[in-house]
C-alpha cells in the first residue's frame, strides 16, 4: 500500500489497563486524515499507552480501535501491517543486523509468498534511506551506531513499509537537535504527501510547531483536543505541567510560542 491511499484509524471510548491497575479510561480520538496529531502530557499521564491502544500492541479493557471501520484486532495482522506502522521507544534488533538489512524489512507487508524483490521496493527503500538520512550508515551494523543513528534507521525502516498511517512514539528522544529538526520536517513532509501521523511529543513548544492537531492527556484523560493555537494556553500548560508561563505567537510559524516559563508560585 503506497502512502498516497488513506485509511482511517479511531478509538471509541477505550480502557487500557497494565494489569490490574488502569492507566487510561474511557478514551474516543480520530486522528485527522494527512494531518500531524501530537499526543501531548505530564509523565504517567498515559500517552504511549494510547498510542499502543492505537497501534493493536495493547489490548483494550473495554471500547474498540476502528482501522477504516472495522475492529482492529478482527484483522489479519499483514492487512494491519500494510496500512499502519508503528516506531516505539524501545527497539530491539538481532545482533549483526545491519541498518540495510533493517530498512528491507519494512517491505515485508507487501512481500507474498512467491513474490520477489521488485522495482517498487526498491524505489521504497530509497526512498526511505534517502529520507532519514542514513545512506553513509546502509552497511554498518546496528549494534556500531551511536544511539541517535539508530532511532534515524529505524525511522527509515517506518518509512519504507509505505503504510498510509504511521505512529510514532518520541520519534527524537536519541537525537541531537540538529537530527531532530531534520526528523519533525520529516514528518511533516510526509503528512504532506497524504500520511496520517499521530506522535507521542515530550516537548510541547515542539508539538505546537510540528503538530495540526494536538490531544492532551492528563492522569489518563484527554482534557484538551484540537489545533495547538486553539487549546495551548496558559491555563492548559499549568494543568498539564504546573508551571506558569506566557504565550506568544512564533513569528515564523505562528503557532504558540511558551515564554517566561517558571515554576509556581
Amino acid at each position: 500500500m503506497s502512502q498516497h491511499q488513506t485509511a482511517t484509524l479511531a478509538a471509541e471510548r477505550i480502557t487500557l489497563a497494565h494489569r490490574h491497575f488502569t492507566v487510561a479510561r474511557d478514551l474516543s480520538v480520530q486522528l485527522p486524515g494527512g494531518r500531524v496529531t501530537a499526543i501531548v502530557g505530564p509523565n504517567g499521564c498515559g500517552k504511549s499507552t494510547l498510542l499502543n491502544g492505537l497501534a493493536r500492541i495493547h489490548t483494550p479493557d473495554a471500547g474498540c480501535v476502528l482501522l477504516d471501520g472495522k475492529d482492529i484486532h478482527r484483522l489479519p495482522s499483514k492487512e494491519v501491517a500494510r496500512k499502519l506502522a508503528l516506531l516505539p521507544q524501545d527497539n530491539q534488533a538481532p545482533e549483526g543486523l545491519t541498518v540495510s538489512d533493517l530498512v528491507r524489512f519494512g517491505r515485508q507487508p507487501h512481500q507474498g509468498w512467491m513474490k520477489q524483490w521488485s522495482e517498487e521496493d526498491q524505489h521504497a527503500f530509497d526512498s526511505a534511506i534517502a529520507a532519514a538520512d542514513v545512506q553513509d550508515l546502509a552497511h554498518r551494523a546496528l549494534d556500531t551506531l551511536s544511539g541517535g543513528q539508530r532511532q534515524r534507521a529505524w525511522i527509515a525502516m517506518a518509512v519504507a513499509q509505505q503504510t498510509p498511517l504511521l505512529l510514532l512514539d518520541e520519534p527524537t528522544s536519541a537525537l541531537d537537535l540538529g537530527h531532530q529538526i531534520e526528523v519533525f520536517e520529516l514528518i511533516r513532509a510526509l503528512s504532506h504527501h497524504g500520511k496520517t501521523i499521530a506522535m507521542v511529543v515530550h516537548d510541547l513548544p515542539t508539538a505546537c510547531r510540528y503538530a495540526d492537531h494536538m490531544v492532551a492527556m492528563k492522569e489518563g484523560s484527554i482534557i484538551r483536543e484540537g489545533a495547538p493555537a486553539d487549546i495551548v494556553s496558559p491555563e492548559l500548560v499549568k494543568t498539564l505541567y504546573g508551571v506558569d508561563c506566557e504565550l506568544i505567537q512564533d513569528p515564523a510559524t505562528g503557532s504558540p510560542l511558551l515564554v517566561n516559563v517558571r515554576r509556581c508560585r
